[in-house]
């Protein structure tokens, strides 16, 4: 079965820099990311290529124990992922500059669903679309609120 290709963006009124510091730093994720209880990064910090990350999850009634690997690093700019054990995704977050000031977040999630999930494909679609669209603005609020580096 092939995989739920998502994607959700959102304009933060915030420089680059500012939404890289956050996006880029797995240890945030629980602060914007719904349903994550821990994420457990390798490095502290930024994100480099081979930081692995444990997370757990909780969302739909079940808890999810997801291990990946940074695999990929544009620093400042963007990122890429892939599980190891766990539910099988990969992914991408980025950050651009918008014309005239602030910065446009990316958030990209490919799943694919196993076993008897495969099923539920077109629930399960729904649903991580409407969570990652979210996750999206939860981190628009979180990074405006965050004091501006300098």
């Amino acid at each position: 079965m092939s995989a739920i290709e998502l994607s959700a963006s959102v304009d933060v009124d915030r420089p680059v820099d500012d939404v890289w510091r956050v996006v880029a730093d797995y240890s945030r994720d629980p602060d914007w990311r719904a349903g994550v209880v821990t994420m457990a990064p390798s490095t502290l910090g930024r994100v480099r290529p081979g930081t692995t990350t444990a997370e757990q999850l909780r969302t739909a009634g079940s808890t999810w124990r997801n291990t990946g690997v940074v695999t990929e690093v544009e620093p400042g700019r963007r990122f890429s992922w892939r599980t190891t054990s766990g539910v099988p995704a990969s992914g991408s977050r980025a950050v651009t500059p918008r014309p005239g000031g602030g910065s446009r977040v990316e958030l990209r999630l490919s799943v694919t669903p196993t076993g008897a999930r495969r099923l539920l494909r077109p629930l399960l679609a729904g649903m991580l679309r409407r969570g990652l669209a979210a996750d999206a603005v939860r981190l628009r609020q979180l990074v405006e609120r965050v004091p501006a580096t300098g």
